[in-house]
């Protein structure tokens, strides 16, 4: 069964002056339920708009896109799908602790006098102690380390009982060693929940450790593989754009220097 279904999926900006311009397009792609997927590609590749796409946060689009079988604006409705978005500075200055943060995860659409009831109140506390935010759970949210930050709001998104959990560059602020500690996280997370996994980065760490399959995507779709099919010339092709801003427009052929035949080519330990 796929939890996720995108079929030939174009969207496309308007700007002032009335051109339009495809964020992604003609994407065609399938997530197993239980399944964690990863979407690699540059910045401004159209990672998320794929997202607001699959959140309903975006209409417009051509193409198909089923959540467990329902639009995204009724997936959203159901509030079967968690997001975890981009990490934003101004939330941080906001006089709130790691445990207010996650009880927003089950508040949203309430009238604000109305206090948690018992179950929402045990869902808060599941969710906190899974990721091992119950730790931090009277901390400024302005004072955790980058890590910390990213289970909290991880738990806020739990905190409702999705199924489908999408999470927009998860690993910004986290340093290497933690990044690979992140995607084994997300992977055990995964198994406990039986949750459908969708994660955004530009990070390779990431993606790599924590999901089974990756789209590489950079306006299309590239390619769709383990992580174990993630070739140089793959990401060459993907990231190509970003290459061509530094360098001008240059040809990329990206290979392993054990397979390289050139004897111009200088390859480094």
């Amino acid at each position: 069964m796929n939890a996720v279904e995108y079929k030939n999926v174009t969207f496309r900006y308007r700007s002032a002056d009335g051109a339009e311009r495809a964020a992604i397009e003609d994407i065609s792609l399938d997530v197993e339920a239980g399944h964690r997927l990863g979407i690699l590609g540059p910045n401004g590749g159209g990672k998320s708009t794929l997202l607001k796409v699959t959140l309903g946060l975006l209409t417009g689009y051509e193409g198909t896109v089923r959540v467990l079988g329902m639009s995204p604006e009724e997936a959203r409705r159901a509030r079967v799908i968690g997001y975890v978005p981009q990490r934003i500075e101004a939330e941080l200055a906001f006089p709130l602790s790691a445990h207010q943060v996650v009880q927003m995860g089950v508040t949203v659409g309430m009238a604000p006098w109305k206090g948690l009831n018992a179950r929402q109140r045990t869902d808060v506390e599941e969710a906190m102690a899974l990721v091992g935010a119950d730790k931090v759970a009277d901390t400024p949210i302005g004072q955790m380390s980058g890590g910390q930050l990213q289970r909290v709001m991880i738990a806020r998104a739990l905190a409702g009982r999705p199924k489908v959990l999408l999470l927009d560059e998860p690993t910004v602020g986290i340093d290497p060693a933690g990044q690979q500690q992140f995607g084994e996280f997300l992977g055990s997370l995964v198994k406990q929940l039986g949750l459908t996994l969708i994660v955004v980065s530009h990070d390779i760490r990431t993606i790599a450790a924590g999901c089974d399959r990756i789209a590489c995507l950079s306006r299309t779709l590239h390619s769709h593989v383990a992580p174990q099919g993630l070739t140089p010339r793959v990401l060459a092709e993907v990231f190509k754009h970003d290459v061509a801003a530094i360098f001008g427009d240059v040809h990329v052929d990206a290979h392993t220097a054990s397979s390289c035949s050139d004897p111009s080519h200088k390859h480094h330990p």
